[in-house]
């Protein structure tokens, strides 16, 4: 395979894992990671998290030192976009002029904050979170401001307006559902977040429609006029999967690929935020913008563009840290597909785990404030359960598979 030339588009976590997992798989040939950032590829989760509250920094941020993309002759195009992709040729143009051949594709192009239909989603003072400079830019807008509207209550509304709370700021949350992440983690959830920033202070709007958004506040449908210094909106994230689309790639909501993550076009494959994958275990297309994804689907992707059986199996995992609630989740539960949560623990004081049930199997769990617990609560998903013994403290986790 030395004679092969391997091309990765996207340069983020992905990119960057997927290129050190054909090293570590044994491919030889050349390799070139292409993205349109100037910087090394880096984790974005810290963007809304420590890097917003200044407890780390760009370094600590970066998935590899530039030594080692040297060292494992992995030939960085940073700064420039892809302008074509054509797949007769086996070439992706760049905005530069510039030009790449492959037998091999990787495409790891992730995804784009979606900005709302509204005037004003683009004015001065507006903020979207996706990117380094955007995250700095937030974080030079909460020292300079004392109040933020955060317009939308999702994971990155939440977690911005926590650090902002932590530095001081008065926040005003606008969502137009009744809870916050109700679609994600239903109302028995949801409300504990919902109670959680109401107890640090934060001014909820749920219910609520925008009609419009300045950099000194939002106004919304009802003719409400919320002020504030910055506005920062957090309404879900687009796959940039225009590139794909244009070449006659199969897309619906990302990019189409099947558990080896192989696309309809046997040279080119996807991971990532812009990867809508079969997962077998859940029988379904998901596509999961959350790190782990970026993390773990990499390895598989190198082994199916090394022609090896290869099928990614690993259920979606996330999590959150918002003021003293540390929270970690895995599995997958469809908006409202789900008969009942069952709490194991204290949720007044914030330490619990929450099942996701349906017909007494375990779609996912969620563990809050209590730690070492995901591998078990791993192996119960897809499991049928006795929920009473689930929610039983003193028996071990896995004693609550039915028998």
């Amino acid at each position: 395979m030395a004679d092969q030339r391997f091309v990765i588009v996207g340069a983020g976590l992905a990119g960057a894992k997927a290129a050190e997992a054909l090293r570590d798989q044994g491919f030889p040939g050349p390799i070139t990671l292409i993205g349109d950032e100037l910087h090394l590829p880096y984790e974005r989760p810290p963007l809304s998290k420590d890097h917003l509250t200044g407890k780390a920094d760009r370094d600590g941020m970066t998935v590899h030192s530039a030594a080692w993309y040297a060292d494992h002759q992995v030939e960085l195009a940073l700064g420039i976009g892809v302008s074509r992709l054509d797949r007769e040729a086996h070439r992706v143009d760049l905005a530069d002029g510039s030009s790449h051949r492959y037998d091999k594709l990787l495409l790891a192009t992730g995804a784009s904050p979606r900005k709302p239909p509204i005037p004003g989603a683009d004015a001065p003072g507006v903020h979207y979170l996706r990117r380094i400079e955007d995250s700095e830019s937030i974080k030079d807008a909460m020292n300079a401001a004392t109040r933020l509207v955060v317009v939308g209550a999702g994971w990155i509304g939440l977690e911005v307006a926590a650090a902002a709370r932590q530095a001081g700021v008065d926040v005003t949350v606008v969502e137009s559902a009744e809870l916050p992440l109700l679609q994600v983690l239903g109302p028995e959830v949801a409300t504990i977040f919902a109670d959680l920033h109401r107890a640090h202070d934060v001014d909820f709007r749920f219910g609520a429609s925008v009609a419009g958004i300045a950099a000194q506040g939002v106004r919304l449908a009802d003719g409400t006029e919320i002020a504030a210094d910055a506005v920062v909106v957090g309404v879900g994230a687009c796959p940039n999967s225009q590139l794909a689309q244009r070449a006659g790639l199969h897309v619906d909501n990302g990019i189409m690929v099947n558990a080896a993550l192989r696309t309809c076009d046997p040279d080119i494959v996807a991971a990532g935020d812009v990867a809508n994958a079969f997962h077998p275990l859940l029988g379904k297309h998901i596509r999961v913008e959350h790190w782990a994804n970026a993390l773990r689907q990499p390895a598989t992707a190198a082994a199916t563009m090394l022609g090896r059986e290869a099928s990614h199996e690993e259920l979606p995992y996330f999590f959150t840290d918002q003021y003293d609630l540390g929270m970690e989740y895995v599995g997958h539960v469809d908006p409202g597909g789900y008969d009942e949560v069952v709490f194991r623990g204290d949720k007044d004081r914030r330490e619990f785990i929450a099942f996701w049930l349906k017909e007494n199997r375990v779609l996912a769990g969620m563990n809050v404030n209590v730690w070492d617990v995901v591998d078990p609560i791993k192996a119960l998903i897809g499991k049928p359960v006795d929920p009473k013994a689930l929610e039983d403290p003193d028996q071990p986790l896995l004693k609550a598979a039915a028998r």
